[in-house]
């Protein structure tokens, strides 16, 4: 008589809950991995030596921190410059802060009219809605919100405005250094100072 099929016993991952050969595609690898080093080394063994590396580096740079060094370095290593804050976007990419700047921009349609847009403001904690009311009772034109073409929300007045607007902004919203302000000029990016 033949023997009952018994069975198969899983393992699946405690974070993901996804079979541990899944869990590098999965959204959540680097929460994974101390859980996938403790119960299946042997899966992936370039995490255990990525782990005993980044062990070493903490002990090194607890060594330096105290004054005691593995080779022959100088102290400027300790005073490295910070790197830029960067965001970890799903599958890995990688998102960089974006730069707190309010761009001007002259777009000429039709011949002779003109619109200006002003980009960047919203991040100054400058609500666009709020803006564009008070820069169309400023200029007396026509000024609304609309998405630009990077899928981000960007001021339109109606109207050759450019360099007025900048006294504007930088009285109106004191938040908005004048330094931050550049136009959009040829292609280039020129400071409004």
């Amino acid at each position: 008589m033949a023997e009952k099929p018994q069975p198969v016993r899983m393992l699946y991952c405690g974070v993901c809950s996804l079979p541990p050969e899944y869990c590098e595609f999965g959204s959540d690898f680097e929460k994974c991995k101390p859980w996938l080093i403790q119960n299946v080394p042997d899966l992936y063994p370039n995490l255990l030596k990525e782990a005993n590396d980044k062990e070493a580096d903490k002990v090194s740079d607890k060594l330096q921190s105290t004054g005691i060094s593995s080779g022959a370095g100088d102290g400027a290593a300790s005073s490295a410059p910070k790197q830029e804050e960067v965001k970890r976007l799903p599958g890995g990419k990688i998102k960089k802060k974006e730069k707190q700047e309010v761009i001007i921009e002259k777009v000429v349609r039709n011949k002779r009219k003109c619109i200006t847009t002003v980009k960047g403001l919203e991040l100054f904690g400058v609500k666009l809605s709020d803006a564009s009311k008070k820069l169309g009772k400023k200029f007396a034109t026509g000024a609304s919100v609309v998405k630009g073409p990077t899928e981000k929300e960007q001021i339109d007045v109606q109207g050759d405005i450019a360099y007025d607007i900048v006294e504007f902004i930088t009285d109106t919203w004191p938040d908005v250094p004048e330094t931050a302000i550049f136009f959009i000029e040829d292609g280039r990016k020129v400071p409004a100072a």
